[in-house]
């Protein structure tokens, strides 16, 4: 019997099995006027069409807890009420297919205001362009030639972007999401504190990088009573390249979740990187599960991330290595790729019931 396509509960929440959607900006918001930052009918057919096929739970995209915080103009953001109607529309969407309904909240910090991936990527929306801003960040280190300085946060700056969080997961349990995920990783905001790359404050914000993350948790928690998770990076991978810069590590990572389980976080979703343009990272197939595994002595379920695309590597990540596989790209191209996935795994394949006679036939 396949364990991938067993439920699992996590807290509260049960999903019908271990194969989830990992979340992926789309950049298909509108950057000006009343829509800002809401889904649209973009949004309202992108997700629920992998729900139909089959996944467990599926994340959407990285939302801005606040306007500044969105990675690109277009991006997503949850920073005020009038956006919840748009928010609970797309979580019953999700809901409807059987999936588990899930948002990952974020900041971009000084990764804020940039191009979308298909366009010249140079800073194409500065502070001072009509839908561009100012970065903000733990210290005023650009994250590489073509981003603008970022502003260093004040302290009440940064109780007010705790307050953000808290703010934005109140909006998303109304909207009737399951699931909240921080962005802790890839180089946005609380990754940009957790690293000594990018946070070299001398204040209690920089004394204790984790600091920070742990806040937000905390205001996240104290909001939603669904399972709380949060995305990481495992490391910069300083530690494992011949770079000589000391980053965040798998080590402090460890720690980091076994304070934030202290104060309720549910579910580690386990990635890498992102927070250091040239570091030398070597990509291939899983090659982020090894930390999911490294950090199970935790205790906290966790998923395993980054080019997953066959079932039975997701197979065999699931028995040794992770509670959960998140899958991105593999889900972009084919949004029931998990049915051929079943076949392939011995399991009857549940498509939905429109297309079920003819597929099976097939």
């Amino acid at each position: 019997m396949s364990q991938l396509f067993t439920p699992i509960t996590i807290g509260n929440v049960t999903a019908r099995n271990r194969a989830w959607m990992s979340p992926m900006c789309q950049y298909s918001s509108a950057p000006l006027g009343e829509e800002l930052g809401r889904p649209n009918d973009w949004h309202y057919v992108h997700y629920p069409t992998r729900g139909w096929g089959g996944v467990g739970a599926i994340i959407v995209e990285s939302t801005a807890v606040s306007a500044e915080g969105r990675l690109s103009p277009y991006d997503l953001s949850i920073h005020n009420d009038d956006q919840i109607a748009s928010f609970t529309k797309l979580a019953q969407l999700i809901s409807g297919t059987g999936a588990v309904p899930g948002i990952q909240l974020g900041h971009a910090g000084r990764k804020a205001s940039g191009p979308r991936p298909w366009e010249e990527q140079t800073l194409l929306y500065p502070s001072g362009s009509e839908i561009g801003w100012k970065p903000v960040a733990p210290s005023p280190i650009a994250f590489s030639e073509v981003y603008e300085e970022p502003h260093e946060l004040t302290e009440d700056e940064i109780l007010g972007l705790i307050d953000s969080f808290g703010q934005a997961a109140r909006r998303a349990t109304e909207a009737g999401f399951q699931i909240a995920e921080l962005h802790g990783a890839h180089g946005y905001l609380i990754h940009q504190f957790l690293s000594p790359i990018s946070n070299q404050r001398t204040d209690r914000w920089g004394q204790d990088r984790m600091l920070f993350g742990l806040e937000a948790i905390k205001a996240v928690r104290r909001e939603f009573p669904g399972v709380v998770a949060i995305r990481l990076s495992a490391t910069d991978w300083c530690e494992f390249t011949d770079d000589p810069r000391t980053g965040w590590t798998v080590e402090e990572t460890r720690t980091f979740i076994n304070r934030a389980k202290e104060i309720g976080l549910d579910f580690a979703d386990i990635s890498s990187g992102g927070n250091i343009p040239d570091v030398k990272i070597p990509a291939g197939p899983g090659y982020q599960v090894g930390f999911a595994r490294e950090l199970a002595d935790t205790g906290v379920p966790r998923s395993a991330v980054g080019l997953i695309t066959e079932a039975v590597q997701a197979e065999q990540v699931v028995r040794e290595s992770a509670d959960v596989v998140m899958l991105a790209r593999v889900l972009l191209s084919d949004p029931y790729v998990l049915q051929a996935w079943r076949t392939r795994l011995r399991e009857k394949p549940e498509f939905a019931q429109p297309y079920h006679r003819q597929l099976m036939r097939s």
